[in-house]
């Protein structure tokens, strides 16, 4: 069900995006009287599933489920229509338009998906506004992973400061020593400051894992659920029952929990368990990871004070614009670290199955427009780069003619068009190879 969830959230997401930018391409070309001959969510090669004719443009939904497009009379686009460019120019093709009106007409998509990315961040600012937890109410300090402790960093630590500048959400430092290149972070530990180097190894650890450094919260306890197999529902346990010791140890926090049972596959230990205020002694063998099959009655929120902004609609639109340009920058950022070998973050390139994991397994329209939000953006940039079939290819070309004076040959641009294909196409390959690794060695 949670599959079904998050794949049906990214394709009314993915949906939406792509109608909004071919949109943006549509409205232009009809301000500048250039027919569009079609416009489709979704590829139809060969065949369609649904489509009507209104005046000169098809309007319809293909059967191949990767973008979509508008057909734009006398351009070489993904239809790859050369019959029609063998034919004289004619004043409603996009080649017989001014240089001035095609770079608009090629802008239009991205100009869209931004200016939607704007929009969508407002309205959510305005609604719902912003919740975080401020890395000061970390009380506990954090919880650190194998690779967090190999890093330097401790379970117990109190983050302070990355580089000396103090990041108020909690969750967003690990982007930031990611995206700022950082080379310390700051931490308070047994109450003295220390001074944690980061390398470019460090970095592609933090990409490439994920959990590395988490809040530590205090011990749970009490049963909430058991697993389909579990050993702890085999042994006698129930729900509600609270775990108070094991082997005569008792916990402060939950990872000291977690840590004896990983630390402990396939073995039996000496659960002691509170019910209705009597001490049972049950023992139970763990799995062959260490696992209990158990989920707890969670308070993580009730242990934390996490902090929420609220805007008045005057205040949410230049909250919402500065929200989507601190968005689009560090987005920006990221292929700094994708193009760097040492951080190795070309290995993080994902396809569908990437996205629509990040997506929530249950429905929540906050989350949903988040994250619509940002895909609009991720699209809007990944269509601008300077690659041939992508919006930022054809840009290219026309300011060469509007630098230059000069038209580049059709040829050229059929040919382009080609490459340009290939590479989508070759990228699109890599990304799905990498996430069926992921998916191979469960590391989404």
């Amino acid at each position: 069900m949670v599959i079904l969830v998050k794949a049906a959230q990214l394709i009314l997401s993915l949906s939406i995006l792509v109608v909004l930018h071919e949109f943006g391409h549509f409205i232009f070309s009809k301000a500048f009287k250039c027919r569009v001959e079609k416009f489709y969510l979704f590829f139809d090669a060969g065949f369609s599933l649904f489509k009507f004719k209104k005046g000169e443009t098809e309007y319809g939904i293909g059967w191949l489920p990767f973008g979509g497009y508008v057909k734009i009379s006398g351009m070489i686009d993904e239809s790859m229509d050369k019959e029609q460019m063998k034919l004289p120019p004619q004043p409603h093709e996009f080649r017989s338009k001014p240089a001035y009106q095609r770079l608009l007409i090629m802008i239009g998509g991205v100009l869209m998906n931004f200016i939607v990315a704007l929009i969508i961040y407002i309205g959510v600012l305005y609604t719902w506004g912003e919740e975080y937890l401020p890395t000061a109410n970390v009380k506990y300090g954090i919880v650190a992973s194998e690779i967090g402790k190999e890093i330097g960093f401790e379970s117990g630590d109190k983050i302070l400061s990355v580089d000396n500048i103090v990041v108020e959400d909690f969750f967003k430092i690990i982007s930031t020593i990611a995206l700022e290149d950082a080379k310390t972070v700051q931490v308070e530990r047994n109450g003295e400051k220390v001074d944690v180097l980061i390398d470019q190894d460090d970095i592609a650890k933090l990409l490439k894992n994920k959990g590395v450094i988490g809040v530590r919260y205090p011990y749970f306890g009490k049963i909430d659920g058991f697993a389909k197999e579990s050993p702890a529902k085999v042994a006698g346990m129930q729900k509600g029952d609270i775990i108070v010791k094991v082997n005569g140890e008792t916990f402060e926090f939950q990872d000291q929990f977690t840590t004896l049972m990983k630390a402990n596959p396939e073995k039996e230990l000496l659960f002691t368990v509170e019910r209705n205020k009597q001490l049972i002694d049950m023992p139970v063998k763990l799995t062959n990871a260490g696992m209990l099959g158990i989920s707890w009655q969670n308070n993580f929120a009730d242990n934390f004070e996490f902090k929420t902004l609220t805007y008045g609609f005057w205040e949410s639109i230049p909250a919402g614009i500065a929200k989507g340009w601190d968005i689009s920058v560090d987005y920006l950022k990221q292929f700094k670290l994708i193009f760097n070998t040492k951080t190795k973050a070309y290995e993080s390139v994902g396809s569908f199955l990437t996205i629509g994991n990040i997506f929530p397994g249950i429905w929540d329209w906050q989350s949903f427009w988040t994250m619509t939000a940002f895909l609009s953006i991720v699209l809007g940039i990944m269509n601008i780069l300077p690659i041939p079939a992508l919006d930022g290819g054809h840009v290219i070309f026309v300011l060469y003619e509007m630098i230059t004076g000069r038209k580049p040959n059709e040829k050229v641009l059929e040919y382009a068009q080609y490459v340009g294909l290939a590479l989508l196409l070759l990228l699109m390959v890599y990304a799905t190879y990498n996430d069926i690794m992921r998916f191979i060695f469960k590391k989404f």
